[in-house]
């Protein structure tokens, strides 16, 4: 496996578009989170496996789910993982399922546009959602690259207050909210939990 570092991101991406330019397939916009979103805003320089697609981009929809991609679109990442030597799941859909459980408030507004070529669009989540999403990921995940992630992002404490707060409404589970607290106490946050 070949992780991706923020020049070969750009690369594989590129490599998307152009593969789907060639086949004359429509284009094709998606929004990505995690850590290929979070090299491509330049918040961190660590490598990531794959590129999380968070959702589709639908002109009057606005976010929808991304499942199933289009045959052009999952034909373009298997090329490109071929020729780049990436793994198979290199471009999926694994955290699409937040769309439907809820984003922050104001997410769409939020987003920022990258062109890749004429034929893929990618949307890039905001600092201060990455902070949200990455907290969720944290609490669900345990220690490890998503808590090194949000230390990368420099959130300030009513940030983590708001994505705390947000990460309660996810899970409404009896046992969840100490959780939540529990996580924030272990790194370092036990003023934020105090809050909740």
């Amino acid at each position: 496996m070949k992780p991706l570092d923020g020049q070969n991101l750009d690369r594989a991406l590129q490599a998307v578009a152009s593969a789907l330019a060639h086949a004359r397939a429509e284009p094709e916009t998606v929004v990505i989170c995690g850590g290929a979103a979070l090299l491509s805003l330049g918040f961190i320089s660590r490598r990531t496996k794959d590129v999380d697609v968070l959702a589709g981009v639908h002109p009057v929809d606005g976010l929808v789910d991304p499942r199933p991609f289009s045959s052009a679109l999952k034909q373009a990442v298997e090329e490109v993982a071929k020729a780049l030597g990436l793994p198979s799941n290199w471009f999926n859909a694994g955290p699409a399922d937040q769309v439907m459980a809820g984003l922050p408030e104001g997410f769409l507004s939020r987003l920022q546009r990258r062109e890749y070529g004429s034929h893929l669009i990618v949307f890039l989540p905001d600092r201060y959602d990455l902070i949200h999403l990455k907290l969720f990921a944290g609490v669900d995940q345990g220690p490890g690259r998503h808590w090194s992630d949000l230390k990368a992002l420099n959130p300030t404490r009513d940030e983590m207050l708001a994505a705390a707060r947000w990460v309660l409404g996810q899970d409404a589970g009896e046992v969840f909210p100490g959780v939540v607290r529990d996580a924030l106490r272990i790194h370092d946050y036990a003023d934020i939990a105090d809050q909740l």
